[in-house]
């Protein structure tokens, strides 16, 4: 999946309202994807929770195909920051 495509997979995931803290999806070479309550950008910004990851992987997780729970145990997803902003991230995804 492109970067486009990923955002708006999370842009559809949070359109009737996703979390008030802040979380950046840092996929490497992929490109970053930025969202806070409904807002979903590209833009590379200060975030409460980085959450680093493949495109692939990302994209397998907001197909339902990833659990959140077995990317970040079996090390495809990496948390940085607020761990419980993560936490809230997961009942949307």
């Amino acid at each position: 999946m492109s970067l486009d495509q990923l955002t708006e997979g999370v842009r559809g995931k949070v359109a009737d309202g996703g979390i008030e803290e802040s979380v950046k999806f840092d996929l490497g070479d992929g490109g970053i994807i930025f969202l806070q309550g409904s807002n979903v950008s590209n833009e590379d910004n200060e975030a409460d929770c980085t959450i680093k990851m493949s495109s692939e992987d990302l994209a397998d997780l907001l197909s339902g195909d990833l659990n959140p729970t077995a990317a970040f145990m079996g090390g495809k997803m990496q948390v940085e920051g607020d761990m419980s902003v993560a936490m809230k991230l997961g009942s949307i995804v």
